[in-house]
């Protein structure tokens, strides 16, 4: 495969230099918080966005002293939660926990004017490694070779479940343009919703977070193809990347906090450094483990050149988000 797509962490992590110390002295200076501290989600409670918002609020509690409220803006692939955030007060008491989805996904899709930009970006204090691509039994995928192959052979005729114009539906796209392969794209609904698909054989390949088809690719309904990562998540078991069979794909889900453009950048720096403090903690890293998921942190300046990186490798798919979206 000459082709390459690297949506990834590491990809993007190239000559960075180090935090100012005029800054870090700042966020050890800054008064804050002084008062519980809103973190407004863009997803519903339950799923793998709110639950790693809840678990830094679990642990910045511990660390300062102070609680973090969470509310749960679900909706419009979460520009409502980021409109509320963006007219919030930048005094350091709101803040946007999100990802790629809604920083670089709705602007792509024409959803919004807003970008990552519109807001200033503290760190991205998780990665979501847990996506596998997975096949239900009823399509007669056995591998990713074979998926290839069927595909190549009939053109459209494995189904591809997302939620059109979203996260999941970038990376069909991408596995498309890195295979030279045509799916059929369907708007499946939620994960909830595609599992159930693909159970029933509406659906036929999915990209999802292992921890909702472990127990069917277990008990045989379905088939683990590949991971999207740099190297294998051993919480993943015996899945393998996509790396090792040929497939020069990487992609990774940052999660994202963020607060509204003008907040004191020592403010900002700090939420960094709590943020960091939270992922040393090893309470934190088992918590984690409940949905696959290693530790994973990166400061101010790295979070900013990834999504800067992720924006650009996404805009190759913007005509076919922005019709998805009509």
């Amino acid at each position: 495969m000459k082709t390459i797509f690297r949506a990834s962490l590491l990809s993007a992590l190239v000559g960075i230099a180090g935090l100012a110390a005029a800054t870090t002295t700042m966020a050890a200076e800054v008064k804050w918080p002084t008062r519980p501290v809103q973190v407004v989600v863009i997803a519903n409670p339950g799923g793998d966005t709110d639950f790693n918002a809840r678990t830094m609020a679990k642990y910045f509690n511990q660390i300062t002293g102070k609680s973090m409220v969470v509310t749960n803006i679900a909706g419009g692939g979460g520009t409502l939660a980021a409109e509320q955030v963006k007219g919030a007060a930048a005094d350091g008491n709101t803040i946007l926990f999100t990802h790629p989805g809604q920083l670089i996904v709705n602007e792509v899709a024409g959803l919004t004017e807003d970008s990552y930009e519109t807001f200033d970006v503290s760190c991205i204090a998780g990665v979501d490694k847990s996506t596998v691509f997975v096949a239900s039994k009823q399509s007669g995928v056995t591998s990713m070779q074979d998926l290839i192959d069927k595909s190549k052979a009939k053109p459209g005729s494995i189904t591809y479940g997302t939620e059109m114009g979203s996260f999941s539906h970038v990376q069909g796209l991408m596995l498309e343009k890195l295979t030279d392969i045509k799916l059929k794209m369907v708007d499946g609904g939620t994960v909830s919703d595609r599992v159930v698909g693909m159970l029933g054989g509406r659906l036929d390949l999915g990209a999802i977070t292992y921890g909702s088809v472990q127990d069917y690719v277990s008990g045989g309904q379905m088939v683990a193809l590949g991971q999207p990562n740099d190297e294998r998540n051993p919480l993943l078991g015996d899945v393998p990347t996509l790396k090792e069979q040929g497939l020069d794909i990487t992609m990774d889900k940052p999660y994202v906090v963020a607060f509204p453009k003008g907040t004191d950048p020592a403010i900002v720096k700090k939420m960094a450094d709590v943020m960091k403090q939270i992922t040393e903690i090893p309470e934190y890293a088992e918590d984690l483990k409940k949905f696959k998921q290693p530790v994973a942190y990166y400061g101010t300046d790295e979070a900013k050149q990834i999504l800067a990186k992720t924006r650009e490798d996404f805009m190759q798919f913007k005509d076919e988000l922005r019709k998805a979206k009509k």
